[in-house]
Order: C-alpha cells, then structure tokens, then sequence
C-alpha cells in the first residue's frame, strides 16, 4: 500500500463522517427503525430506544461512533420486508437482524456485518442431551435439521453425528419433530433457536451455539436507502466497534451465556 496516499487521504474520510456533516432524515437526530414488537433479546421490554437488547446495544454503539448521545437517536417503526423493499426510506438506517444477501443488496445498501449468525442446538429440557456441555457430547444424538440450510451443513461438518441427521423440507418440521421426540435435539441458527424456545416448543431449551465452518457466513447488516451517503460512516463505524471488541462485548452481554445460549465447543 502507498502511505503518501493514505496518509493524504485520510482527513477528508474523517471530517466527511463528523455529526455536523452527515446527510440525515431530521437534520441533528439519527433516525434508526426497527419492526414493532421488538423481540428479545435483540430488544428488551419492547422498547428498542432503553439500549437494551443486543440490537438497540448495537444500535446506540453505532450512533455514538457516529458522535451522537442517546437523546439525539429517534426510533422508526418499520415493517421487517418493507426495511429492505425499493424505494424512499424513512430512517437513516434499520437495525432487525435482516442477512445481507445478494438479492436484497439490490434494493438496499448494507453496512458490514455486525453480526455472523451461529448456529445453535435446542432440545426439550430433561432430554437425553439437554445437558450437554460440548459438541463431543452429541455425537450419538438423533439429531433433526431442515434442507438447503446453513444449519445442515454445520451438523455434517462441526457436530458429525454418528449417524445421518433427519432432514426435513421446513422448518415447521424440523420443530414438529423435536415435539414429538422423533429427534433429540434439533439445530437451527441461533436467532430461530431463540424464536422456537420462546413461542413454538414448550419447555425446550438452547442446549448452545457455535459457529459454522465453510461457506460463506450468514451476517446481519445495518439497512439503509440504495446510494445512501451515510454507508461510509456506519461502516467506518462498524469496523470500529468491532476492532475495540465492542461488538463481541455486546454479544457476549445479550445473546451468551446470560440469554441461555453457551458456546459450545
């Protein structure tokens, strides 16, 4: 890399991301939506503006990067399809666990990745593996999983169960399986982990996480109106947190251990 030039060049990056400089939605405030209600643990008491939640965490991370305190931050209610849908915009960005893929970069910008999605082992609690405390230790697990996923390749690849895993062609099965104690444990992304403990399995549990190997990794990003000025300065301010090991604070905060979900190694 030539230093003259990055040296030269660093300056303008720098005074071009200062508050006073950014093209916002409300001139003074950052604008940031998210969808209504607000699950945990992304957000906490529905309410994404009290910090809480390794969303609004994130969320207000980014905005003081980007040099604004908490009062100078309004929230948005959108819709999760319409913050990555064509067209106008009304926050300067979305923050709802919305995977950057290639189809939805068309219609929309992404920050970086703040977030590389785990994978995660959910059982009934009592079961046979609801204890386990290591990957090893599911190895003669019956273990349920859907098609085409990321979570079917970690289970082929990390867990290596002893015999072949059920796969089913939704998700739905994956979690009818694991009611009607046909699989002892099943393994999905960890954000659906949280959704099927929460809403859809009586007394299941996340066993744990852990992260995928191969493939490229499934990342949340930050969502922002196609063209957007500001994606420079959110990505400068991503790659910050992540570089202090901010972000890996916050996970660690909202969605380890204390959300119920170790890693497992």
């Amino acid at each position: 890399m030539d230093n003259t030039t990055a040296t030269s060049a660093a300056p303008t990056t720098s005074t071009a991301c200062t508050k006073d400089q950014l093209k916002l939605l409300n001139p003074g405030k950052l604008t940031i939506g998210t969808d209504k209600p607000a699950y945990e643990p992304w957000f906490k008491d529905d309410d994404p503006s009290n910090g809480q939640g390794f969303e609004s965490a994130v969320a207000f991370a980014v905005a003081g990067e980007l040099g604004f305190d908490r009062s100078e931050v309004q929230w948005s209610t959108v819709k999760f399809d319409s913050a990555f849908a064509p067209g106008e915009k009304q926050f300067d960005f979305d923050v709802n666990q919305v995977s950057i893929t290639p189809d939805r970069s068309k219609a929309v910008d992404f920050s970086k990745g703040y977030y590389t999605v785990k994978q995660a082992v959910v059982a009934v609690e009592g079961g046979k593996y609801a204890a386990a405390k290591s990957l090893a230790e599911l190895k003669d697990a019956k273990i349920g999983v859907q098609v085409g996923t990321t979570s079917l390749d970690a289970v082929k690849n990390v867990i290596k169960p002893a015999d072949d895993p059920n796969v089913y062609n939704e998700q739905i099965d994956v979690v009818n399986a694991l009611k009607n104690k046909q699989v002892d444990a099943v393994v999905v992304d960890l954000p659906t982990a949280f959704y099927v403990t929460a809403a859809q399995v009586d007394k299941s549990k996340i066993v744990g996480q852990f992260g995928s190997t191969g493939g490229t990794p499934e990342e949340f990003g930050l969502v922002m109106e196609k063209g957007s000025a500001l994606k420079p300065c959110v990505d400068k301010a991503v790659d910050a947190l992540k570089s202090k090991g901010e972000l890996a604070k916050i996970e660690e905060q909202w969605l380890g251990s204390a959300a119920g979900a170790p890693e497992l190694k």
